[in-house]
């Protein structure tokens, strides 16, 4: 399985996709960078997801874990690929523990 996407986190909320371009595009060509902001604030949260054009770019980038950025040592892996359950919350289903989307039975 071809794998070029990578996580990178534990950055401080100071940096910015300009920066993590800077740090990163040095391995290679860069394809996709998304940095996931926080849904109330709309500040990063402190970590990203950076796809490169080629496997070996990504796999050289992987020497960036635990290299100091902004005073914080960066954590570098190889992105892991989520399954597809859907939904999201907790349970997976409806947001309830035990599933379903029927009330609460108080």
């Amino acid at each position: 399985m071809r794998q070029n996407k990578l996580y990178v986190g534990n950055f401080p909320y100071s940096v910015d996709e300009a920066q993590l371009r800077t740090v990163f595009s040095v391995y290679g060509e860069i394809s996709e960078l998304a940095m996931i902001m926080d849904r109330d604030t709309g500040r990063p949260k402190g970590f990203a997801f950076i796809t490169f054009s080629s496997q070996q770019a990504a796999e050289k980038a992987l020497e960036q874990n635990g290299r100091d950025l902004g005073g914080r040592p960066m954590k570098v892996n190889m992105a892991m690929e989520r399954d597809s359950r859907g939904g999201g919350g907790r349970g997976g289903r409806g947001g309830r523990p035990g599933g379903g989307n029927r009330p609460p039975r108080w």
